[in-house]
């Protein structure tokens, strides 16, 4: 029976690539954003207007699969934005708004998908982290907040749902050559604040190595085997070896020794 897959966060990107990618080995893909057109049809998948940050449209979106299809076999949380700037200049309306994206979003969708899952008694729900959410990366502290979140919700709910068939993991990325540096934003204050310096090259920085990072197809394949695993492990990363490196060393190392490694990385004095 062909799986039925909704990846939110499908418009461009790490998502459009997953949902090209299933498509192309078999499964029946539904790409989710607010950009979409429900049931239009593109690169072998259904497009599903989305907003994952408001419930209703959440609700609507996940029952018009169910009548559809008449189940729902897995779902890829992908939707999310960055944020840089310090912790000092971020206001409260920017930081809300990149946790209700990426951890409260994620929620949403989640909590549409799992009665379902449940009922059928089977199901598979990935959650797309991040490297960045197994430390406190200078000027995205934020972002790695709602990363780390991301991967403590993970671990809770599949404890919750194992009782019912239902898989929860989630995929660590490093960087990748996607859209993400056009949904991250740099925090208003920081043009005016003493942090601007700092803030400005580490913006671009970021923006070079993820320029210059990897296809993307390595996640969507990587939710691809997850798929057809019987017994996924809890957390993938999917990233450079440094990259992995640093998240071991962050687990391993004092945490002052990890920090000058951090600061030595980005320049910070």
């Amino acid at each position: 029976m062909v799986k039925v897959v909704i990846i939110t966060g499908a418009s461009a990107g790490m998502g459009l690539t997953t949902a090209k990618h299933l498509a192309e080995k078999g499964f029946r893909v539904y790409g989710a954003s607010r950009r979409s057109e429900t049931g239009r049809e593109r690169d072998g998948f259904t497009e599903l207007q989305m907003d994952v940050c408001h419930e209703p449209s959440v609700e609507k979106a996940i029952e018009m699969v169910f009548e559809r299809e008449g189940r729902i076999d897995a779902l890829v949380n992908n939707a999310g934005i960055g944020l840089i700037g310090s912790m000092e200049d971020t206001s409260d309306a920017e930081a809300r708004a990149v946790f209700d994206t990426n951890v409260f979003g994620l929620m949403n969708v989640s909590r549409a998908v799992l009665p379902h899952m449940r009922q059928a008694k089977k199901g598979t729900i990935i959650n797309i982290s991040s490297i960045a959410g197994k430390m406190g990366l200078p000027y995205r502290g934020i972002y790695s907040a709602t990363k780390a979140a991301v991967l403590m919700i993970t671990e809770a709910t599949s404890s919750e749902v194992q009782a019912y068939g239902v898989r929860v993991c989630s995929i660590l990325p490093g960087d990748f050559k996607t859209s993400i540096n056009d949904n991250r934003q740099v925090v208003k204050a920081a043009s005016r604040s003493v942090y601007k310096e700092q803030t400005t090259r580490l913006n671009n920085q970021v923006n070079h190595e993820v320029q210059h990072s990897g296809d993307p197809i390595a996640i969507a394949k990587k939710v691809c085997d997850i798929l057809q695993s019987k017994q996924p492990a809890m957390h993938y990363k999917v990233a450079k070896p440094v990259q992995k490196l640093s998240a071991f060393l962050h687990d391993v190392l004092p945490g002052r020794w990890f920090e000058r490694i951090l600061m030595n990385h980005y320049k910070i004095k």
